[in-house]
């Protein structure tokens, strides 16, 4: 287990927020599109239960234009 298992959905979304970050709209399925208006950067956030997969978590963290251990700090 690497030190981006274990977040949940909510977890990623708290953390986010405290970033900037914003909920703008419901995406294809299961998915939201959230935006960072100071930083003028969009992700794509998949909504599922459980554990949020690492990789999918790292791929998000990069999009989102910060860095990971900023990231688990916050």
């Amino acid at each position: 287990m690497g030190r981006l298992s274990g977040f949940k959905y909510r977890d990623v979304i708290n953390k986010l927020e405290k970033f900037g970050f914003e909920f703008i709209r419901q995406a294809a399925g299961s998915h939201e599109i959230w935006s960072n208006p100071a930083t003028n950067r969009y992700i794509t956030i998949p909504n599922h239960p459980g554990d949020m997969p690492e990789g999918t978590l790292r791929a998000i963290i990069k999009q989102a234009g910060i860095s990971i251990d900023d990231f688990l700090k916050k």
